[in-house]
């Protein structure tokens, strides 16, 4: 029976004694692939151009030609004030034309008598200059008639309001009937899209992403209204003007969005991404694999370390041998960094140490050796037992 607990106890000393297992390592491929980042944001699409048509007199709405979603031409009437008035005012200062030009007649022949007396003699120089007087007078009158006809045919014109562009009606703004008034401000009528084929994403980008946004960029972005379509688009303009709400500075970059099949609504709302980098088909490795460096106090007797002085270098394991490779990077995206040279496609290089549980957990829980000494009292406890046992033998 001795012997046998003598046995126990030391094939538990030889478990206990026996080497801890050393770290797995986990490695990844160099190889070919895209890398990209990318600056999310929010905007609204609107049409390239659009014009807000107005009127510059005030009246009723007579006539209305158009509707939202009508297609208009260039010079086509979209609506007519009431003209009455207008008419009565251009009669008024054709009238009024009509007098000045007969008082400007009658005084160039005054005029001239004037004169062919004075020549002779026979009136005053205050009677000649009196009569050149009222002739230039009644030349301004004239004039003055001829700006305000002018003036009156003018605004009757504008009585018949016609579209400026090719394009669609987006919204129309009043009713037949109803009374404009262009006394402060031009009213708007009618707001005409140019083109609904061609159309813009106005986004507000944050100040901390701003710098890496640059004309050309490409950009895909996405509408609730169409949430498995993504559309795609071009950066074509960022915006100096900065505008501040709630202490968040933004930035407004314009990005183009073809709409050949009329999907883009104005005033949606778009989800955009802009590639501020990408490079494709490149080589690729990932960029913990640069941060990893083999720890001398964790491997074993029979392994090596070959270290290099490059700054960026790559590590392979070839049997018990770890190796560093010097390598030169490129652009990084965080997560994936690109080779320039050092290594080949197909490499497996080195990224990370895997440690056991057990390992990770110590030497918290130990096992038991019956060699060892125990507790003060569990020695007494046992000693009493042996001697016991002793006694009955």
């Amino acid at each position: 029976m001795k012997k046998s607990i003598l046995l126990l106890g030391i094939g538990l000393v030889l478990v206990g004694c026996s080497k801890k297992k050393g770290p797995e390592y986990e490695t990844t491929m160099v190889e070919k692939g895209n890398i990209s980042t990318t600056v999310t944001a929010t905007g609204t699409i609107e049409p390239v151009t659009s014009v807000e048509v107005g009127t510059q007199v005030s009246g009723i709405v007579a006539k209305i030609y158009v509707d939202y979603n009508s297609e208009v031409k260039a010079g086509q009437v979209i609506a007519e004030l009431d003209k009455t008035n207008l008419t009565s005012t251009l009669a008024s200062q054709r009238a009024n034309l009509t007098s000045v030009q007969s008082a400007l007649a009658y005084q160039k022949a005054n005029f001239e008598r004037q004169k062919s007396l004075f020549d002779k003699g026979l009136i005053s120089a205050n009677d000649f200059e009196q009569a050149r007087l009222s002739y230039v007078q009644a030349q301004q009158q004239v004039t003055t008639a001829l700006q305000s006809v002018k003036r009156a045919e003018t605004d009757l014109g504008y009585a018949t309001i016609t579209s400026p562009i090719n394009g669609v009606v987006l919204s129309k703004a009043v009713e037949e009937g109803q009374t404009v008034a262009a006394s402060f401000s031009t009213p708007t009528l009618f707001t005409i899209a140019q083109d609904l084929t061609d159309m813009r994403v106005i986004a507000d980008i944050d100040e901390a992403d701003i710098g890496e946004v640059k004309e050309g960029q490409r950009v895909t972005f996405s509408v609730d209204a169409f949430p498995n379509d993504t559309f795609e688009g071009v950066v074509t303009q960022v915006r100096q003007q900065a505008t501040t709400e709630s202490n968040v500075v933004t930035y407004e970059v314009v990005i183009s969005a073809p709409n050949a099949d009329l999907k883009l609504k104005p005033g949606l709302t778009a989800n955009v991404t802009i590639f501020t980098l990408e490079k494709n088909d490149v080589l690729t490795v990932s960029s913990k694999a640069l941060r990893f460096s083999p720890n001398e106090a964790l491997i074993s007797e029979d392994e090596t370390i070959v270290p290099c002085d490059a700054k960026q270098k790559l590590w392979v394991r070839e049997g018990k041998t770890f190796k560093a490779l010097p390598v030169e990077i490129g652009v990084s995206n965080g997560t994936m960094t690109e080779i320039v040279s050092g290594v080949n496609a197909g490499t497996e290089v080195l990224a990370d140490m895997i440690f056991s549980q057990a390992e990770e957990s110590g030497d918290g829980q130990q096992k038991s050796n019956p060699f060892m000494p125990g507790p003060r009292n569990r020695n007494n406890n046992n000693n009493q037992k042996n001697g016991n046992n002793a006694a009955k033998k």
